[in-house]
């Protein structure tokens, strides 16, 4: 596909919108919530690359895995709905408990996936490689997600505004949000399958 800035930059805005790398960084915060400078570093670069290796799988073979075993983005929906809603009651009733390993695992479910790249992202990865070829969709998730990165890097410096207390009500708070971000994937992936769409 020869180069088209206008393709590009088509591409990246609703990738950019599914993404929301800003509305997700209380939740980040809250799932990291007594993690040192260097976990949380840990946890960023699983994040992003999870998020990076998930978009590329998905664009390669998403389609076809998805038409062999026949499930497709609505039940991709109410999955990844599940899973949030399980860390936020778990999170609003143990607030107190450490995970047993609040590293990586941390990064990859469920910030890299479904949180930074959900079925949102994926959706709109798929729409994007349609109409504007997959070199511009993939520099688009590149960028994006060097954005995402750059945020969750910040909020070293944003815990330290806030102080324990503050980090704490910033956490509840955000375990609130991913309750309610689950039960609306939940609501649309069922919505979705009674509608016989995808």
């Amino acid at each position: 596909m020869p180069w088209d800035l206008k393709s590009y930059l088509l591409a990246i805005i609703p990738i950019f919108v599914a993404m929301d790398a800003i509305g997700i960084l209380p939740i980040f915060i809250s799932l990291t919530n007594g993690m040192g400078k260097f976990e949380r570093t840990k946890v960023v670069r699983a994040s992003i690359l999870t998020g990076f290796l998930v978009s590329l799988g998905f664009l390669a073979l998403g389609k076809f895995i998805f038409a062999v075993i026949g499930v497709t983005i609505s039940d991709f929906k109410v999955a990844g709905g599940t899973i949030l809603l399980v860390i936020a009651i778990h999170d609003l009733l143990f607030p107190e408990r450490k995970r047993r390993e609040p590293g990586d695992n941390v990064g990859i479910v469920p910030l890299g996936m479904p949180l930074i790249v959900g079925p949102a992202v994926l959706t709109t990865t798929v729409i994007a490689v349609d109409t504007y070829g997959y070199l511009p969709t993939i520099v688009s998730l590149t960028l994006n997600l060097s954005f995402a990165w750059f945020v969750f890097s910040r909020a070293n410096m944003l815990v330290r505004l806030l102080g324990e207390g503050g980090s704490k009500g910033v956490a509840k708070v955000a375990s609130l949000l991913l309750a309610a971000i689950a039960v609306m994937m939940i609501r649309r992936g069922i919505s979705d399958i009674l509608q016989g769409g995808i």
